[in-house]
C-alpha cells in the first residue's frame, strides 16, 4: 500500500494536518540550502548569497547542461552537483547583483515539467502542490484558460491513479442512464 493510498484514508483534519506537517518540513529543508529558488514551468531561478563586496572576476560559476557549481575562485563551492533535468545553456545566464547576491536564470528543456530540486542531492518539494501563478492563467482567454486548467486537471488525476475528467464525464452519464432504467441488469456488462 503506498502513502498516497493512506493519505486517502485519512480524514479531512488528519490530511490537512499531515499537509501542514510536510510544508514545514519542506520550508526548513528548503531553508537550510545555501541558496533559494522558484521556478516556472519553463524557467528556474537561483539566488545565492555571497560575502558582501564580492566581485565578479573573485567567482567560479560553471553552468552546464546538467550542472551548477557555485563558489569564489581557489575554493570549495557554495553549491554543486548534478541538475535534476538538463537546461539549455546558451539561454541561461548568471549575474550578480549589489556585490552580494549571485542571480542564477536556467531555461529548461522540458517546459511542461516542475522540477523537484535544483541538484539532485538536495531535498526535494512536492510538485503536486504547486500552484502555478494565476497571473499567467488568467491572461489566457476564457476558452484557452478552460483547456488548460481541464489538461491541469487531468495530468494531476493521472499521477494520482484517479479519472480524467472526461472519464468522470462518462461514468456520470452511465450512472444517469442507469437510474433512469432501474428495469436493465448491467451487472455482467463490460463498459468501456
Amino acid at each position: 500500500m503506498s502513502a498516497e493510498d493512506d493519505y486517502e484514508k485519512l480524514s479531512k483534519e488528519d490530511r490537512e494536518a499531515r499537509d501542514k506537517a510536510d510544508k514545514e518540513r519542506e520550508a526548513a529543508e528548503q531553508a537550510a540550502l545555501p541558496y533559494s529558488w522558484s521556478q516556472q514551468l519553463g524557467e528556474v531561478d537561483i539566488v545565492v548569497p555571497v560575502l558582501p563586496g564580492t566581485r565578479g572576476k573573485g567567482l567560479n560559476i560553471v553552468i552546464a547542461k546538467k550542472k551548477l557549481s557555485v563558489g569564489y575562485k581557489g575554493q570549495d563551492p557554495i553549491m554543486s552537483g548534478e541538475l535534476c533535468h538538463e537546461i539549455k545553456i546558451e539561454e541561461s545566464t548568471w549575474t550578480l547583483e549589489d556585490q552580494k547576491e549571485v542571480h542564477i536564470h536556467l531555461e529548461k528543456i522540458n517546459k511542461q515539467q516542475w522540477w523537484e530540486n535544483v541538484l539532485t542531492h538536495h531535498p526535494k518539494i512536492d510538485t503536486k502542490k504547486i500552484v502555478p501563478e494565476n497571473s499567467q492563467l488568467s491572461d489566457l482567454d476564457g476558452e484557452t484558460r478552460g483547456m488548460v486548467e481541464k489538461m491541469m486537471f487531468d495530468n494531476q488525476q493521472k499521477q494520482m491513479g484517479k479519472p480524467t475528467s472526461d472519464e468522470l464525464k462518462k461514468m456520470e452519464v452511465l450512472e444517469k442512464f442507469k437510474k433512469s432504467h432501474p428495469e436493465l441488469d448491467f451487472s455482467n456488462a463490460k463498459i468501456n
